[in-house]
């Protein structure tokens, strides 16, 4: 085999190099943007638990080592005693803000995303079925491109979105071909299909939303509406969903979720888990009860994920936000190792983006900085019965696309009595935070400004 001269090996590698990167190789720059320095790294998919350094070059994971030396980045940042994640997902929100519709969650009653996100370690937020559709495209314009967030979607089987029971109630409006079609349109944004609120005896919803899911090779996630015996809980996991479908809002306990006698998890949801479903937490505003959830995590029925169901009530109430349904979670047995593996990298398994949720060399640069506070913290309920905990994981700094977006404490910053020499690399700091120096008239915009989903 005739083997590659260096001169040619180096000529191909040139050529693989963005403009930018090429123009800082040529001036002799370190070859990273930036570094995380001695931070204790948590990446489930690549199994990955202990002290390591984590390099971004170019909105992308450069490499993942116990030591790399920061003279070989334009900017080193020492998180010694912190936890480096990947950016978090949260699997299960309402963003679909700005319509001026009251009463739902095509409008008033969604949040934007980039108030809830960042500053909670959260780089990704999948949309659940707010919009259907025929309004997802609205959704889209209006929020998705408009957003730094990454956010994408589950369309809602009603075709014109959670917008209340005038509409979701409505069998006629539920066509899985539809919306098969428009998740089709948009592969890899939309990433399931979500069934909600319905309160009838007929299968309808779930049956389309099987439909529009198997026809468009996405999961679908169930909130499972009003209990009725002619749809029980076991038939739906284990005859009605495919293996990979999402059942939510799993520790509600408002349908026959839980076993009656063992207090551990009901005959329906151990079956289901045999089946391949997955099981995620969405506690949202009255859809999370400790009497279900500490007995069953006891029993060692883990969620396969962790999500808020966030909204303009559980923003201010038991859930608040990833982070503290997270420590929640960790109160009552849940490992921090699997904590962070269930809102990174299970959440993007399930909704099929597994380039999403790890730090894998290549992968979307998005890093969560983590602190375990310890002290004295409460923990609430749909109930508003508490449980005490004695840890609390807060967010430090948080990376998108290789771009600070996030800094809590300003450890990226350079104290203001600081002294000459100042940073040499200063210049070039719009590679590694979206807090560059701007000129007095942008109004804190860069040219460079783009929103990549």
């Amino acid at each position: 085999m005739k083997q590659s001269s260096p001169a040619k090996l180096l000529l191909c590698a040139i050529c693989f190099l963005s403009p930018a990167s090429l123009a800082l190789a040529q001036s002799g720059l370190p070859v990273y943007d930036l570094l995380l320095h001695g931070g204790h790294v948590l990446d489930d998919k690549n199994h990955v638990d202990g002290v390591m350094d984590v390099a971004t070059k170019d909105g992308k994971i450069a490499k993942v080592a116990s030591h790399i030396d920061p003279k070989d980045a334009l900017k080193t940042i020492d998180v010694t005693g912190l936890y480096v994640t990947p950016g978090l997902i949260d699997l299960h929100v309402h963003v679909y803000n700005g319509t001026g519709e009251r009463g739902s969650y095509a409008g008033d009653l969604s949040v934007p995303p980039d108030g809830f996100t960042f500053r909670n370690g959260v780089t990704t937020v999948v949309d659940a079925g707010c919009s259907g559709w025929k309004n997802f495209e609205d959704f889209k314009q209006r929020i998705i491109d408009r957003s730094k967030t990454r956010v994408l979607a589950m369309l809602n089987i009603v075709g014109s979105g959670m917008r209340g029971d005038k509409y979701e109630q409505n069998t006629a409006d539920m066509d899985g071909a539809a919306t098969a079609k428009m998740a089709l349109k948009y592969p890899g944004l939309v990433v399931g299909i979500k069934t909600a609120h319905f309160a009838g005896p007929e299968w309808t919803p779930v049956e389309q939303a099987v439909i529009a899911g198997t026809q468009a090779n996405i999961p679908v996630m169930v909130d499972f509406g009003v209990d009725r015996p002619t749809r029980p809980l076991y038939d739906l996991l284990t005859k009605k969903l495919r293996p990979g479908d999402i059942y939510t809002h799993m520790y509600s306990g408002l349908r026959q979720e839980q076993d009656p006698v063992t207090l551990g998890p009901s005959k329906a949801f151990i079956e289901g888990r045999k089946r391949g479903i997955f099981f995620d937490v969405g506690t949202g505003g009255g859809s999370f009860k400790w009497s279900l959830a500490v007995p069953m995590v006891k029993d060692g029925f883990l969620p396969d994920s962790i999500s808020t169901d966030l909204h303009v009530t559980s923003m201010n109430s038991a859930t608040k936000d990833l982070l503290n349904v997270t420590s929640k979670m960790m109160a009552i047995g849940v490992p921090l190792k699997d904590a962070i593996a269930e809102i990174t990298s299970h959440p993007a398994h399930e909704v099929k983006r597994d380039d999403l949720g790890n730090l894998s060399e290549g992968s979307v640069a998005d890093i969560a900085v983590l602190r375990v506070e310890k002290g004295h913290f409460g923990f609430t309920d749909m109930q508003n019965l508490r449980v005490n905990g004695s840890e609390k994981l807060v967010d430090e700094l948080t990376v998108k696309d290789g771009k600070i977006v996030y800094d809590l404490n300003g450890i990226e910053a350079l104290p203001w009595t600081a002294k000459a020499p100042i940073d040499p690399n200063a210049k070039y700091a719009s590679r590694w935070t979206s807090f560059a120096p701007v000129p007095p008239d942008s109004h804190g915009t860069h040219e460079d400004d783009t929103l990549v989903h």
